[in-house]
């Protein structure tokens, strides 16, 4: 139906053109291997795979294809997570044709566009990190690596660092959030969804 209903809005669009669908993230990715659009619009849910996970997947091996997020949700969690793994934008479901149209067109011009829900959540999302200390790629790895209970040797084998490096990343994190031990740190950057 979603499908359907997206190529009866950009069917009449002079500039846009459909080249394929997909309805799961394994034929998406089976599409892809033959053709690779300029603009990929990609639903959140699907029956096989994430499509926050699979966007993450697309931009790494075709990191010169734009990616819309397509959703019904405007959760900051969704947009965030969207936006972090290399999406362009994010437009939720019940968009117009000409807002669906504008945002594919600023994709494709390498700009990023957000429909205004998305955004609303992403500005929400900036005010409650606002209070919390800045943390590195790695050390947010090495945290859900922590999180998920995996001890520092083996937390080193995983990320290919020594078990020092992963004890000296671990002391940084419980000083920049002020705890006294990792379990304390753990409680609290889960409540606060940081990982």
């Amino acid at each position: 139906m979603i499908i359907e209903g997206i190529r009866s809005l950009l069917q009449n669009d002079e500039e846009i053109e459909l080249i394929g669908y997909a309805s799961s993230a394994a034929s998406c990715l089976a599409f892809l291997r033959q053709e690779q659009p300029d603009v990929l619009l990609l639903d959140i849910s699907m029956p096989d795979k994430s499509g926050i996970e699979l966007c993450y997947e697309v931009k790494k091996k075709y990191p010169y294809i734009q990616i819309l997020g397509l959703s019904t949700f405007d959760q900051k969690a969704f947009v965030q997570k969207m936006m972090e793994n290399g999406a362009s934008g994010y437009i939720l479901k019940n968009a117009t044709r000409q807002e669906l149209s504008k945002a594919i067109q600023m994709a494709y011009k390498g700009h990023k566009y957000l429909s205004m829900g998305a955004s609303n959540a992403l500005k929400s999302a900036k005010k409650d990190q606002a209070t919390f200390p800045f943390i590195t790629r790695r050390e947010k790895e090495v945290l859900q690596l922590v999180a998920d209970g995996f001890t520092n040797s083996e937390i080193a084998d995983k990320l290919f660092i020594s078990s020092a490096t992963v004890d000296t990343h671990r002391k940084s994190l419980l000083a920049k959030f002020n705890m006294k031990n990792t379990a304390a740190l753990v409680r609290f950057v889960t409540q606060h969804n940081l990982i």
